[in-house]
């Protein structure tokens, strides 16, 4: 039986990209696509997502929503991989210029939690046959923007009596929950009781995240270590006792790489294809960052990369109290990202202080962001917490060696570069357990010691490259979980 599945989402790569979620939402559905599965997006009609689609037609005229009149819901395809993507048509909440979810100070929309109720109660209109062509098995939603897909469902089947589909949410990062005043609850089109402890209240708030991890049937983290962090006062962001009393019921699932975009072998982005067989064009890359970005072009300057949002979650603060273990030693380091003004700041007082070794560009940059991952060689997540980690994966797959803080995803996909594991052929990068400035530095020692043992180096960056984080692995584990889900309900 071919499963079919609605990924419900705020964005999706290449349409519409923030952060890692947008590269999830792109890559998993195509994944699951290849694998038998029918797997549908739905997200706002943001824009870019609406330019970047071809085929549009319409589905369904939704009405009257949230204040606003005319909501329609309409169909589209992405290519090349052919996915049907729904839109919701709601110009008064979704076309604006510039960031889906800032105004042009920076601060989050006042009717956001509108915007993103329509979502997840557009969703739950299409899993309960809006669509008279197609209608899912299952309702996959994603992060606090989808949180209440889950709520609506259950709704819906109060009110009609009809038992609704089952639903997933995956936890992609749970520092970002969605929370409103509870004075808005009024404005959701919720059952009065959805506001309980049972339900969406949150601290005398309402919590969209709350929302999809309660009326959810399964929930899923982005990686294993994630899904037990979560369960713990430390990491559970308030969270932590609900979810513990759900334990069975979550899954943790790594994320994978989307080899269309991010292979050395094929990656138009980068000044030189390369890969493990023919892995001279690495070396090119690197040349041609360092002169890029304004470095000295030292080939032998043992080259830190980091692509990154610039916030204390990312360990940005720990990597500027590091910075000059890495200049005194002769090494380079080179900065994509924005954030915290405080953080850019340091940053950027570094740069001026050592222009040949240290570089920082402010912003987001895609073709940019490939090249620091080619051209380094180490990438460095020194994150507080990491639910999954993208940026790990692509640095492997790259053969630049990744530096991690041994949290979440990235405990689970970096090998520690110790004598032990260098010894058995483990090792993969370097991997810091105590989130200080010492084991930072430790970490870094490591990776300039081994840069000098030549024959040691070489045999790690191939095994890196050599590690499969594919999606297909992934893509099959969460097809059983839709189908645990479908075989429940069907007994």
């Amino acid at each position: 039986m071919t499963v079919c599945v609605l990924h419900v989402a705020a964005e999706m790569y290449p349409l519409l990209k923030t952060g890692g979620l947008a590269d999830v939402v792109g890559a998993l559905p195509p994944a699951q696509t290849q694998l038998g599965t029918n797997a549908r997006v739905i997200l706002p009609a943001f824009p870019s997502v609406v330019a970047g689609l071809t085929q549009i037609e319409p589905v369904a005229e939704l009405g009257w929503a949230f204040g606003i009149d005319n909501v329609r819901l309409e169909r589209g395809l992405l290519e090349p991989h052919g996915i049907v993507v729904y839109v919701v048509r709601a110009d008064a909440f979704y076309d604006r210029p510039g960031n889906p979810y800032l105004d042009s100070s920076h601060t989050q929309y006042a009717d956001s939690d509108r915007r993103f109720a329509l979502l997840g109660w557009a969703a739950a209109r299409l899993a309960t046959g809006a669509d008279p062509a197609w209608k899912p098995d299952v309702l996959h939603a994603h992060d606090w923007h989808a949180g209440l897909a889950p709520a609506y469902l259950r709704a819906r089947e109060r009110e009609t009596g009809v038992a609704r589909v089952p639903s997933v949410t995956t936890v992609h990062n749970l520092a970002y929950q969605g929370v409103f005043p509870a004075a808005e609850f009024g404005v959701l089109q919720l059952p009065a009781d959805f506001f309980s402890v049972d339900g969406v209240e949150f601290y005398g708030h309402l919590s969209f995240l709350k929302a999809g991890l309660f009326y959810a049937d399964r929930i899923t983290t982005v990686s294993p270590t994630y899904a037990r962090e979560i369960q713990t006062h430390a990491q559970g962001a308030g969270l932590d006792g609900l979810l513990r009393t759900r334990t069975h019921d979550i899954s943790g699932i790594l994320n994978g790489v989307d080899k269309s975009v991010w292979n050395p072998a094929t990656d138009t982005a980068i000044h030189t294809q390369y890969s493990i067989a023919k892995f001279t064009g690495k070396a090119k890359c690197k040349a041609a960052l360092q002169e890029r970005v304004g470095l000295a072009r030292e080939p032998n300057a043992l080259l830190f990369g980091v692509v990154s949002r610039l916030t204390e979650q990312k360990g940005i603060d720990l990597l500027l109290s590091a910075l000059p273990d890495i200049v005194q030693r002769g090494g380079q380091l080179v900065v994509l990202g924005t954030g915290d003004p405080a953080l850019e700041n340091g940053l950027k007082k570094a740069a001026l202080a050592h222009p040949h070794a240290v570089a920082v560009e402010l912003g987001f940059d895609e073709t940019l962001s490939h090249s620091i991952i080619a051209g380094s060689d180490i990438v460095m997540v020194p994150s507080r917490f990491e639910p999954c980690g993208l940026t790990q994966l692509y640095a492997l797959a790259y053969g630049s060696l990744p530096l991690v803080h041994c949290v979440g995803g990235l405990a689970d996909t970096v090998v520690d570069a110790s004598l032990e594991n260098l010894a058995d052929e483990l090792a993969t990068g370097f991997v810091f357990e105590k989130f200080d400035r010492p084991s930072i530095v430790a970490a870094i020692r490591r990776a300039f010691a081994l840069k000098q043992r030549r024959l040691e180096w070489k045999a790690v960056v191939r095994r890196a490259m050599e590690q499969d984080f594919g999606w297909e692995a992934s893509a099959l584990r969460y097809v059983d979980v839709y189908r645990e889900l479908i075989a429940t309900r069907a007994q």
